[in-house]
């Protein structure tokens, strides 16, 4: 898989982050410079694409794409680090999986497409659900640095929330994976595989 190795952003986070320095973050210049590299490796990892053809010239672009977006995402995250900005990494680290996955799932036919592309889509939706309550819960526990009771039951309550919400979103997805591959069967082998999931995960 290609990926785009930015020294100039490494460097920069490393000055913005180093002991002593949490509250520095990259200069404006440093910020500029790192776009350009990153603009340019997109573009070599792009050409050698080039050299492919069929479906694997579709997965290197993809691969490109993908690289160039996570790259443009932790960038953001050490020019402005905030807890949103980290979260926006892990979605487009998530995306760039997933747009990978997909074109790779062009490789296969029939109900192993739809599966793939339903693994593919599970595999999402547990990441992004994992990353949104990693994001809720870090809000939360800023929150409950305030002393209050109140506050502390508050962010107590969002804790579980995030965790519930992740829970059942994974659960749905995973399901829709287990129900695709029942459509390998016919009849009542394929209502029994669909109630067998349904009971599996909990699905009414």
């Amino acid at each position: 898989m290609n990926k785009l190795h930015i020294a100039a952003i490494a460097a920069a986070i490393n000055l913005a982050f180093c002991a002593g320095a949490s509250a520095q973050t990259m200069s404006k210049d440093q910020y500029k410079s790192a776009q350009s590299v990153i603009a340019a490796d997109y573009k070599s990892a792009k050409a050698q694409c080039d050299s492919y053809s069929a479906n694997a010239k579709d997965v290197c672009k993809a691969e490109a794409r993908g690289g160039q977006n996570v790259a443009k995402a932790e960038l953001e995250a050490a020019y402005k680090p905030t807890q949103k900005s980290g979260y926006n990494v892990s979605l487009a680290k998530t995306q760039a999986e997933y747009s990978v996955a997909m074109e790779k799932c062009d490789d296969k036919a029939g109900n192993d497409k739809d599966v793939c592309g339903k693994e593919a889509k599970a595999a999402k939706t547990s990441a992004n659900a994992d990353a949104k309550a990693k994001l809720t819960i870090s809000t939360a526990n800023q929150v409950a640095n305030d002393d209050s009771a109140v506050a502390q039951a508050k962010a107590g309550e969002k804790r579980a929330t995030a965790r519930k919400d992740a829970a059942t979103e994974k659960r749905d997805a995973e399901y829709a994976v287990a129900k695709e591959k029942c459509d390998k069967f016919a009849d009542d082998a394929k209502a029994s595989c669909v109630m067998e999931a349904k009971v599996r995960f909990g699905q009414s």
